[in-house]
């Protein structure tokens, strides 16, 4: 079965993954053989896991926490589901713009099960011609005139 599942790393950062073999894949990020970014802030404790029915449902929900802030995977963890919900709630307009332009981005057909692909934000800017252009949040910032 496919499995969603949190890791906390030495510093006390969370790693959130998903995997087909749970024991394994813990193994290996314990063994410096998984994810680069346990291996820089290992040795890592698995502290929450989900068994999910399809492959693709793990890897959605990994995505999902993926974007959660650090108070609302805490209370996953500890099962407060009360916490949960307050914490879902948008906390200004900006942020809630942000989640609706970002829902439903990702096809699950292109990317391979149990990578460790990185999270980085994008943005999708309209150029001169018409057509999308991808950049990273970091490389849109520009610096003011002086």
């Amino acid at each position: 079965m496919p499995y969603l599942y949190i890791l906390e790393c030495a510093d006390g950062s969370y790693y959130t993954g998903s995997t087909w073999n749970l024991e394994k894949r813990l193994w290996e990020h314990q063994n410096g053989l998984g994810a680069n970014y346990t291996v820089k802030h290992g040795p890592v404790k698995l502290v929450y896991c989900e068994e999910t029915e399809r492959v693709e449902d793990a890897y959605r929900r990994e995505k999902q926490i993926q974007g959660w802030s650090r108070k609302k995977k805490q209370a996953l963890i500890a099962g407060e589901t009360n916490a949960l919900h307050r914490l879902a709630e948008c906390k200004n307009e900006s942020h809630c713009a942000n989640l609706a332009a970002v829902s439903g981005a990702v096809s699950l057909d292109s990317i391979p099960f149990d990578s460790a692909q990185g999270t980085e934000s994008r943005e999708t800017e309209q150029n001169e011609t018409g057509s999308k252009n991808t950049k990273s949040k970091k490389s849109t910032k520009s610096k003011k005139a002086e």
